[in-house]
């Protein structure tokens, strides 16, 4: 499975960072090798509408789960006709993905 994590850095030693459309970095990571492949976030200093920008981007690279601290009522809306798995997480990107693997990491309530 393909996981889109938020997050401040590069590795899965960054933390995650709570926020989903201003994020510094998306990681996308394969759950069976734990490959990264670190990205920066081009809507992290858009003006407008970088929740919604982020999530069609996030649905582009092919994610199937997304580890982040929050997100808006628009990119939610994005995320869920996409159907992609939002999870809330904190911590290390590291030990979030292991939570997830578990089954331990609880869903995101999207708002509307």
């Amino acid at each position: 499975m393909k996981i889109a994590v938020t997050a401040q850095g590069t590795t899965l030693e960054s933390f995650v960072d709570p926020r989903f459309g201003r994020c510094r970095y998306f990681l996308f990571i394969d759950s069976g090798s734990l490959a990264v492949d670190a990205r920066g976030n081009e809507s992290a200093g858009a003006a407008g509408g970088a929740g919604i920008q982020a999530a069609k981007y996030v649905v582009e690279q092919g994610a199937e789960a997304l580890i982040t601290g929050s997100v808006g009522p628009n990119a939610a809306g994005v995320l869920r006709e996409s159907g992609i798995a939002v999870y809330r997480g904190a911590g290390t990107v590291g030990s979030v993905v292991e939570k997830l693997a578990a089954g331990k990491l609880p869903p995101a309530e999207l708002r509307a």
